[in-house]
């Protein structure tokens, strides 16, 4: 079953989810009708790949068309209109910047392997909750109503200021007529009540002119109030969310109406500055005692600039956190010397500022680490999709410095991946005659010098973004806090739905914590600590609880996907709960599941039963990646066989537990079916018989020792029955007899 269909069979508050993050970047008309082929490519590559990115966009237009002339056929001519109005916009939209597709369909692809996983858990985990709580908060829903009410009032007070242009303007026309007359003339009665007239006219002015002030200092404060509360929490909302889409949480969206928001206001304030310029003026025109416009403008005024350089301030933001375009789930790992991308946005969206802010990327400071490349760039509205002012730095490389290259030469694994820096980024804003320095920063990275030390490297990145909202606690690993299981076992399930394509359910979760504190716990109240994670070997094993997990995700990626995809691989079990699960089956029954001595291994334990009724259990030995790559695990199990007293080989994987029939399980994903084996010629291919590798255990009825698999290649059927009929029973044996042996 596509991913697609598994969506479309979601209840309606996960479609209610799905349907947040489908818009006109990537209609979901286009999902639904390319499903499979959308699938079938790897945008995540594509989204750091310039060149493959540019053909998967024209493959995805060439997909269009074919669709096209399907339902031009079909006469469907609502769809018809509707698919070339979005062949369209793909293609205007995406043809300067195919990257940019690819990185929305990896995100929406993500998204709902995601949601697929939380709908497979019981209750949603207290992460996500959270997060969603805070993404349809009535606090943004205010934030966006205010935000409208401010820019109403700038835009009533411009009226209110040209009003006051118009009057002032009347008073001095008619003020300096009086003054051009004679001085006989000043003396008569029209004049004298001319001027009572004139005198109305300025009380009028004086009135307006503080009814003025006192309304832009209300916007003034009704904006300041706005940018110091809801508008700074929102933010920081983003930017927790954007930390928990880096460790595979849910996309963080949001961020196109926090633009909307910072634009809106920073017009409101340009407009009010504008009213302050016009009331300076009107200053120079016309004063009086107890004018107040030269008592309060300069506060104002100066409130405003302050103001406007607090929200530039903060609107300069990192909309994507560095990441190696080799490793792209895996972000803030940076290694030496290979390019990683990073991209930056200000939510402050005016045209006056297209390709005038030019923005100069740095590491550090302590001089261990230089940036290498093109470290300087301006932000432009062109490169982006959505029209946003960005910039995208992606040809850019950490290189380590000789001299702290020598000193820190002898450090191990653990101390290089947890050791944090930051990538930062400053510019400089001129406009309207205000200068504005701004600064901003990455969250912390972790710099490997070897691909070997991405699995710590990536825990690190884990336990920080999990653990705090500190954005530059670069101190962190001085002495990491502790984390709540409930919120860490939710983060690991992302790995995997991030991943591999499918999280992780109640059950194995519970084994993975009882894994992690050696007993069964109340998730809720247990506090796990950053060494027991990370740096602490598991019982009576060479390795730690991370690097057991991040090999497992590393075999199902590499070998075993679409059958953990399926969700046939029960994978995380123990021995114990394996016997109870399987005593009362069917003989025959199996399960998969990974292996908890191995680095990397996945083995099948199966149930049969003695004539007498006693119940046994067989696992084999874990294959690991090595074996896999010689053969697929599927047919691995379709192939595999024991050899009984009797010396008669079978398949003892019947059922997959509980009960599914093992080809229907499995049958799809069989690289083919076993073909007949011709029978090899006299002297065999230029003089050499055929010969096989024959994967076969044997199992003695009376043998109470534990039985382990030879560690060869499964036999089909087929393949066997040449044997049986080239080679005697005693020969193979004797094969079977001396491979047990040497494994």
């Amino acid at each position: 079953m596509s991913q697609w269909s598994q969506v479309q069979q979601l209840e309606i508050k996960f479609l209610e989810q799905v349907d947040q993050f489908y818009d006109d970047n990537f209609p979901m008309e286009i999902r639904h009708l390319l499903a499979q082929w959308i699938e079938s490519q790897d945008w995540e590559a594509a989204s750091n790949n310039e060149a493959m990115a540019t053909i998967l966009l024209q493959n995805l237009l060439i997909q269009v068309d074919e669709q096209l002339d399907r339902v031009s056929q079909e006469k469907n001519l609502l769809l018809i209109h509707n698919l070339k109005r979005i062949r369209k916009l793909l293609q205007g939209k995406y043809h300067g910047n195919p990257m940019h597709i690819a990185v929305i369909i990896s995100n929406c692809l993500r998204e709902e392997r995601r949601i697929l996983a939380a709908a497979s858990m019981p209750v949603q985990g207290p992460l996500e909750k959270s997060l969603q709580n805070s993404v349809v908060s009535e606090r943004q829903r205010n934030v966006e109503h205010k935000v409208s009410a401010i820019k109403n009032s700038a835009q009533m007070t411009d009226q209110d200021v040209k009003y006051l242009e118009d009057l002032q303007e009347e008073f001095d026309f008619r003020f300096k007529t009086i003054q051009s007359l004679e001085q006989s003339d000043k003396n008569s009665a029209l004049i004298k009540q001319e001027m009572l007239t004139l005198q109305a006219m300025l009380n009028t002015l004086d009135y307006k002119r503080k009814e003025v002030l006192s309304k832009i200092g209300r916007v003034i404060h009704e904006i300041d109030v706005l940018m110091n509360n809801m508008l700074t929490e929102e933010l920081l909302d983003w930017k927790r969310r954007q930390q928990i889409a880096c460790i595979g949480g849910p996309l963080h969206s949001g961020l196109d109406q926090l633009q909307n928001c910072f634009t809106l206001l920073a017009e409101s304030l340009f407009q009010v500055r504008r009213q302050l310029e016009k009331l300076d003026e009107l200053l120079t025109r016309l004063t009086y005692d107890g004018d107040p416009i030269p008592v309060q403008r300069p506060q104002l005024m100066e409130k405003v600039n302050f103001l406007l350089y607090n929200l530039f301030r903060n609107s300069f933001v990192v909309e994507r956190q560095p990441c190696m375009p080799t490793h792209p789930q895996r972000p803030m790992v940076l290694k030496t010397l290979i390019q990683f991308t990073v991209k930056l946005r200000l939510l402050i969206k005016l045209p006056e500022l297209n390709y005038q802010i030019r923005v100069k990327a740095t590491i550090d400071n302590n001089r261990r680490f230089v940036l290498c490349g093109t470290h300087v760039k301006a932000m432009n509205m062109d490169e982006s999709a959505n029209g946003s002012l960005s910039v995208e730095f992606r040809h850019l490389q950490p290189k380590e410095m000789k001299s702290s290259a020598g000193s820190k030469g002898n450090e191990g694994p653990h101390m290089v991946t947890e050791e944090l820096h930051s990538i930062s980024f400053e510019t400089q804003v001129c406009l309207y005659g205000l200068t504005m320095n701004l600064e901003t920063s990455s969250l912390p990275v972790v710099m490997i010098s070897n691909v070997s030390q991405l699995p710590n490297a990536w825990a690190s990145i884990i336990w920080y973004n999990l653990s705090t909202n500190d954005p530059q606690n670069l101190s962190f690993f001085n002495n990491p806090p502790t984390a709540t299981l409930s919120q860490l076992l939710e983060v690991l399930s992302w790995q995997f739905s991030s991943y591999v394509g499918r999280g992780l359910n109640s059950e194995q979760l519970n084994m993975l914590a009882e894994k992690l504190t050696g007993q069964q716990v109340s998730y809720n109240d247990y506090q796990l600590s950053w060494a027991k994670f990370c740096k602490e070997h598991l019982p009576g094993k060479s390795f730690t609880f991370w690097v057991w997990l991040e090999a497992i995700l590393d075999l199902i990626k590499k070998h075993i996907l679409p059958l953990w995809i399926d969700g046939y691989i029960m994978g995380f079990v123990s021995k114990e709960k394996e016997r109870i699960l399987l005593k009362d089956k069917t003989p025959g029954t199996f399960l998969l599941r990974f292996s908890e001595s191995n680095l990397g291994g996945i083995t099948f334990t199966w149930v049969d039963q003695l004539e007498n009724g006693e119940v046994r259990f067989h696992s084999v030995e874990p294959y690991n990646k090595g074996r896999l790559t010689a053969l697929p695990f599927a047919d691995i199990l379709r192939d595999y066989k024991v050899i009984m007293a009797d010396n008669v080989p079978e398949n003892p994987l019947k059922y997959l537990y509980p009960d599914i029939p093992k080809d229907k399980a499995f049958g799809k994903h069989y690289s083919c079916q076993p073909n007949e084996v011709s029978k090899p010629s006299e002297g065999g291919v230029k003089g050499y018989v055929p010969s096989v590798f024959i994967p076969v255990s044997k199992i003695l009825i009376d043998s109470t020792d534990p039985h382990s698999p030879s560690d060869l290649l499964p036999m089909s059927p087929s393949v066997y029955a040449v044997l049986r009929e080239h080679l005697s029973p005693t020969v193979i044996e004797t094969a079977v007899r001396c491979s047990l042996f040497h494994s």
